[in-house]
């Protein structure tokens, strides 16, 4: 008998656990890092989230937390580029855009982060982040925006049968609506022969709703 290319089973052994135990340890760590920002134990729990990502670069929700955790510390440059490496090793962590959005927003790059929550809004129809994308808007003086963003509001509340968010939601829409006054593509007369094949299709489709 030939021992020529034997491995030991001890030798083996490391090396067929090795990648779920990182991902395991990874895990923890995050856990371990919540942990630590309950307790406002700001530094290990950015040292965890580290760690974390360094046994793992494809875990999301460590990312997330130390995305959170420094927009929350005030580093919003830093914040902005946790999400941006998120972003490009997890193709599908849509949380990223939302708080990147906020970190972009808390350094002055409005058009840089409404680009990232309408994005997220468009992927989750999360009513929260509509509000806070129309509070933007409202902030920014973009009353159509805003108008628009109500109106998404407004049909999700619908169907989803919320009688109190559909009452706020209709009144918001009309007073922007009276605040926007011919502006608004939707409303204007679309037998105008003036308005555009565009916002004569809206009217006519705002019509049928």
């Amino acid at each position: 008998m030939t021992w020529r290319g034997f491995v030991p089973v001890a030798l083996l052994v490391p090396l067929l656990v090795s990648a779920p135990a990182s991902a395991s340890s990874a895990e923890e760590l995050v856990r371990q890092a919540r942990s630590h920002e309950a307790s406002h134990e700001d530094d290990l729990a950015l040292r965890r989230y580290s760690e974390a990502l360094a046994l793992d670069p494809t875990l999301g929700e460590a990312y997330l937390g130390l995305g959170a955790a420094r927009l929350r510390l005030g580093d919003a440059r830093e914040a902005v580029r946790v999400y941006t490496t998120g972003l490009s090793h997890v193709p599908g962590l849509v949380l990223a855009w939302l708080g990147r959005g906020r970190a972009r927003r808390a350094l002055g790059a409005r058009a840089e982060a409404d680009a990232d929550l309408e994005a997220y809004v468009a992927s989750t129809e999360d009513p929260a982040a509509m509000r806070e994308l129309a509070g933007w808007y409202a902030e920014d003086g973009r009353p159509l925006a805003q108008l628009g963003a109500w109106r998404h509001i407004l049909a999700l509340a619908e169907r989803e049968g919320a009688p109190a968010d559909r009452k706020e939601a209709r009144l918001t829409v009309h007073a922007l609506e009276l605040i926007v006054g011919t502006a608004d593509p939707v409303r204007a007369p679309w037998s105008d022969d003036r308005a555009s094949p565009v916002r004569r299709g809206m009217a006519r489709m705002e019509g049928r709703r």
